[in-house]
Parts: C-alpha cells; structure tokens; sequence
C-alpha cells in the first residue's frame, strides 16, 4: 500500500464506498450487477474454458448488485488516481474519464454485449493478448515448479506450509478432485504452498497446487489457484436487497459467471476447515496491460480505455434480469440519459484528491508505528 498512490486506491476499497454512502445527492442509476472495485487493473487476460483468450474483468471478489453509477465513479477515479501516479496532466485523465463514459454509453445504447478475444482485438490489445496467448503451461510450470515435482519453496510468492496442513490440504483437494465436475480430470495433486498475491487480499488464505495427469503416460502438470472469499466490502454499504447465497464463494462465481462472457478455466469452489474458496487454474494466460509501459503512447491508452467502457456496459447488459437486478432496457434508457456523467467525472476527480490525502496520512501513520504488529508473524499452520 506504501508503494505508490494507485496501489493504496486498490487496497481501500471499503473506504470508498464508505465515503460514497454518505452522499446524498450523488446520482442513482439501475440496479445491476457489479465487480465491485473495477479500476484500471482489474481488466486483463486469462483463458476461458473454451481455451481462447479473452480481455475483460477479472476479479468479482467484491461483486454485488449495485447502483451502475458506483462501478462507473470506481472506475473514473481509478483514472485519475492513476493519471496522478503516473505523473500525467489533469487534462489528459479528464479526456480519459469522458472517453470510457462515452464508450459505456454507447454500448448501452447499442443493447450488445460485446466481447474481446485474440481474433476481434485491435492495436494494442491484440499484440498484448497474441503475447500471452502464446504463453503455455510449461512457462508457469518453469517459474514456480523445481522440475515438475515440487512447488519451488524459494519462489518469492510462496511460503512452505506445515506438514499437518499440508498433509489435510492434500486429502481434502484430492476429494474435491473425484467429486467436483468442474475439476480437471484424471489428476493427482502432487504439492500444496502457502501464495501470497494481490493487493486489497493480502492476508487472505491462498494457496497454490501442483497437479500431475494419472493418464497412461502421465506427462501433464498444471497449477491451480485456491482462494479464501470473504464478504464484499461493499457490503456494509450497498441497500439493495441481495441475493441469499449460500456462501462467498458461490456469490463471487455466480456474479462471475453472468457478467463475463466466458470465464476462466476450471472455475470452482471448496469448503475447508470452515472457510470457502475459489478454484481456478493458475494461468500463464492471466495478465494486466501496464499502463506505466503506455504512458507517452496515449493513443494506445485511448484505444484500452475505450475498450475497458465497452467491456463494463457490456458486462452489465450480459447480466441484466437476473436474480433481482434491472433488465437491459432499464440501462438502455440510463444509457441515453446525459445528466449523471459530469456529476461522475467531478466527484471521481474531487475524491481523487481525498485519496491522496489518506495516502500521505497513512504513510505518516506506518512511519510512526501506528500498524506495526505486536507480535511475530505467526507460523502457517493447520489453524
């Protein structure tokens, strides 16, 4: 969170929405389906269970049913936050914010849920998304594995786990393997590591699982990705009425499931030790455009922002009438409304500023001790 001021804006995401709630007359929109923290770096690739890749959302861990003007201001503030960050003009992220509205708009108007494969990409995002389609199992397997037959312990990322939790995270996983027909079939687990990753998830319980095939020649390895799902920190905030679910995991891949037009592989859920989770596969597909690298090419970052409205009004239309929340012509008619963009655009750059300020504050705060730990972190064990 020290890191830079964007990387602060991810981690306080309950913050946001805390401040939000207390706005009276911030302007209302229909009730649909959001990822809940949607910025610039929770679009990206992965590959769907039809195996091609796709660029779209990929993180839901906060979705919930929502206002549609709350995933627009996260979004439009995620802009200028980052537009601070990367140290350019006010006038650029203000061009930046219109355009991603004007794309949301006009693809609410269109009524089409448009989507963004390898084959459809343009510009940049098709030479980013030919480089990671390019990508294979082995390149991961080689950066995380010591030859296939091991979790490679010395991996920044990874933490060794007690032989008790890991010996129950083995069975436990080797269980879900027989039962769960979202499972990869025929595999065996092989290893299990403590994978520290994310930002606002940090602290969270995540692990990653080494998988060998039990086929006849048995030469195929694959990583998969469990973590912990929490309640949405929007939560406390948002007063539409919710869907019951039955845990956090299923409402992540419900939401997930509606708003993507394919989802990741292998996506699933377990319950262990009294806490749910979420399956995936651990992609080499999986990856963010770095918007650092796109800073003097403002063209490219015109045509990403753009695709990213798109994505966001299409991602809402695919999910409209669904467990509660408005159906398409509701967002349709919101979208051929014009009086809740400049309202968006000036509260994301005024609270842009607020954000700044609890950044500085809490870099005096964790100078001065204010969030050091009393005591040693504790040993991952089967607690």
């Amino acid at each position: 969170m020290r890191a830079d001021l964007f990387n602060f804006y991810r981690a306080t995401c309950h913050v946001f929405y805390e401040d939000l709630a207390k706005e009276t007359d911030f302007p209302s929109g229909p009730d649909t389906w959001i990822c809940g923290d949607l910025h610039l770096e929770n679009f990206g690739s992965f590959k769907g269970e039809n195996r091609l890749v796709y660029f779209d959302m990929n993180d839901f861990d906060d979705a919930l049913m929502a206002p549609a003007t709350w995933e627009l201001v996260r979004m439009v503030t995620s802009i200028f936050v980052a537009f601070t960050s990367l140290n350019i003009g006010k006038e650029k992220a203000i061009h930046m914010a219109k355009l991603f509205l004007k794309s949301y708009t006009a693809t609410l108007q269109s009524r089409k849920a448009h989507y963004i494969e390898a084959k459809t990409a343009t510009g940049i995002v098709k030479d980013f998304l030919d480089i990671v389609a390019s990508r294979n199992r082995k390149t991961i397997l080689e950066k995380r594995t010591v030859n296939n037959k091991k979790i490679d312990s010395d991996h920044p990322k990874h933490i060794t786990l007690s032989k008790t939790l890991r010996k129950e995270l083995k069975q436990h996983l080797g269980n879900w393997l027989k039962r769960d027909d979202k499972s990869p079939y025929n595999y065996k687990i092989l290893d299990v590591v403590f994978r520290l990753s994310g930002t606002s998830s940090l602290g969270l319980n995540r692990y990653s699982v080494l998988l060998k095939s039990i086929n006849e020649n048995g030469s195929k390895f694959m990583l998969l990705d469990m973590k912990e799902a929490v309640p949405s920190s929007l939560q406390p905030f948002a007063k539409n009425k919710q869907p019951v679910w039955i845990n956090d995991a299923e409402r992540v891949l419900f939401i997930q499931q509606l708003m993507q037009n394919h989802s990741p592989a292998l996506l699933s859920t377990t319950h262990f030790k009294g806490k749910d989770y979420i399956m995936q596969e651990l992609q080499p597909a999986k990856d963010n455009i770095n918007f650092k690298l796109l800073k003097k090419q403002y063209r490219d970052m015109c045509l990403v922002i753009d695709n990213m409205g798109m994505l966001t009004a299409a991602s809402q239309l695919r999910s409209a009438g669904h467990r509660g929340s408005d159906d398409a012509e509701e967002l349709v008619v919101f979208g051929n409304k014009n009086n809740w963009q400049e309202p968006i655009i000036n509260y994301a750059q005024n609270y842009s500023a607020v954000i700044e300020n609890y950044y500085e504050q809490f870099k005096k705060d964790y100078k001065r001790g204010v969030f050091r730990q009393r005591s040693k972190r504790p040993k991952i064990s089967a607690a």
